[in-house]
Parts: C-alpha cells; structure tokens; sequence
C-alpha cells in the first residue's frame, strides 16, 4: 500500500528551484571568500610557521596532554550517559504514572533541571564539593550536572515515545489483565526505547561537548589540556584547532551511528524512529507499522502474563 507524505510548505517549483541553486552557489562562494581572507591573515600574522606546529606533534604533546585530556573527556561522559539513562527512565516513567502526586514531583524535577544552565550547575556543585573537601570536585561536578540535564532530556524522550506508541499497545496489555505498571514495564518502555535508540546515541554528541564547559572549572578535559598546552608554547591557536578535530571527529562518528542505527531500527517497532538533532531536545514520532505493531503486542502481554 503506497502513503502519502504531508508536507508543511507547498514543494517549490522549477523556477523556485533555480532561485535556491543560484542561492546556495552565492553562499558556497561568500562562505570560500571569507574562508579564504581568514587563511591569508593567519598566514600573513605567521600562524602556519612550522615552528607552532611542530610541538603539537611531538610524543610529550600527546603523552601528557592530549591523552590525558581526551581520557577525562571520554570519562566524564561514560559515568554522564549512564547517570542520564537512569535518571531519564526513573523520572520519564513518573512522568507516564497514574499517581497524580509522582507525575506532579517528576515533572518538576525535568522542568527545573532542563532550565537552569549546565554551567550553573557545573560551578554550583564544584564550590559546594569543594567546600565539604569531596575528592575530584571538579569531576563530580561535571558529571552531577550533566547528569541532571541529560536526564531530563532523556525523561522528555521517554515520556514522548511511550506517549506516541499506538493506545492498542496499552490496551492489549489490559485486556489480558496487566496493571497499568506491568504494561509500561513490559510492552510500552522496551518498544519506545528501541525507536528512541538513535535520539538517544545523538545526546551522546551534547554529552561529549559540554564536557568542555568543565574547563571553566579546573576539570582537566581535553580543551583545557589543549590550553595549558598552548600557553606554554605559546601556539594556542594550533593546539585549539588539533582539539576542536578531536571533537570534530567523536562527534562525527557518533552522528554516523545515530543515521545508521535510525535506518537500522525503521520499522522494529510501532514507534518510528529518528536520529535526533542531537542539540539537546530530539523527539520521537509515532508510527503504526513494524513489527511491533498491536498485533504483536498482543503477543507480548501473552507471553508477560505468562511468566
């Protein structure tokens, strides 16, 4: 059966196309010429002289710098994803309860950690770490406070993709007589996280990227090994560039699964799913298709009620 997609904006015709060619054409051309002034003034000021390149690449750079940084990095954005994930699903499911009480505590807590700003939080934990003398305030800060804002992302995921799943996903699971809990639990939250998958992988890229904010607080992340780095070479501007590929190319391989991963999983579930912008608010819409369609969650709340 053929479907018809639903467009927000009629589809531009032949003339409106070569207006949006020739748009794109002058913008590729500004964007080379601005490109271009800015290689010639770096030059012109000395700044690709092999002798501010040279220290970037040597084994001590790498040995004690960059490594290292990139290790805290990576560390601080392990322990962040896994305390987002759990905290995403305990406050997500409040969100979804049937009490009125644990909806009302659990939607407070997202709203006020998704508004307040992850630096704000990074500093307010560091000083009240570091004044109770708790070892690596500093880690622990970057950790706390990305936990509690990717979490309450991920709580928003959780609540849209449970909410968007067909209502015969619920209702099978009552009909067979699960509690409103037991459906959540066993059809609804395994379905949903399955299509949130590739949203999921694209917060990786915020997670990884404000971690960066922790250089304002001492945490020795890879900016700020590249910074202690240049100012003692004095080539700020290379070692910099070398960080910002670094991220660059984390970021990009990360993007690269969430695509691969959202075509991958198309169709698994009654969810469909997206790769996610990966700025900090991916939605999930709402399929009916795949496999685990109603049908199938029919099946699911048989084999539940089974066990």
């Amino acid at each position: 059966m053929s479907t018809q997609k639903s467009v927000l904006f009629d589809a531009p015709g032949p003339r409106a196309r070569r207006r949006i060619a020739l748009g794109n054409v002058v913008g590729a051309l500004v964007v080379l010429g601005v490109a271009a002034l800015v290689v010639a003034e770096l030059a012109r000021k000395g700044q690709f002289a092999a002798s501010l390149w040279e220290p970037i690449f040597t084994s001590a750079a790498w040995q004690y710098y960059f490594i290292p940084g990139l290790q805290n990095t990576l560390r601080a954005a392990g322990y962040a994803v896994v305390g987002a994930v759990l905290f995403g699903l305990i406050f997500g499911s409040g969100r979804l309860a049937r009490s009125g009480a644990v909806r009302w505590v659990s939607s407070v807590v997202v709203e006020f950690f998704r508004a307040v700003p992850v630096l704000l939080m990074m500093i307010f934990f560091w000083l009240l770490l570091g004044f109770n003398q708790v070892p690596e305030p500093a880690f622990l800060a970057v950790v706390i406070a990305l936990i509690l804002y990717n979490g309450s992302v991920i709580a928003e995921l959780v609540r849209s993709g449970v909410g968007n799943l067909p209502k015969g996903q619920s209702e099978a699971g009552l009909a067979v007589g699960l509690t409103g809990g037991q459906v959540l639990r066993s059809i609804q939250l395994p379905q949903a996280l399955i299509a949130m998958l590739p949203a999921l992988v694209s917060q990786l890229v915020v997670v990884l990227k404000d971690t960066a904010l922790g250089q304002i607080i001492a945490y020795p992340e890879l900016l700020r090994a590249a910074q202690t780095f240049g100012n003692g070479n004095s080539n700020n501007l290379q070692t910099l560039a070398v960080a910002a590929v670094i991220f660059i190319v984390i970021n990009w391989a990360l993007t690269a699964v969430a695509q691969w991963l959202s075509r991958y999983l198309s169709g698994r579930t009654s969810g469909t799913t997206a790769a996610g912008p990966g700025i900090g608010n991916p939605t999930v819409a709402a399929g009916t298709g795949g496999p685990g369609g109603p049908g199938n969650a029919i099946a699911a709340t048989g084999d539940a009620s089974a066990t």
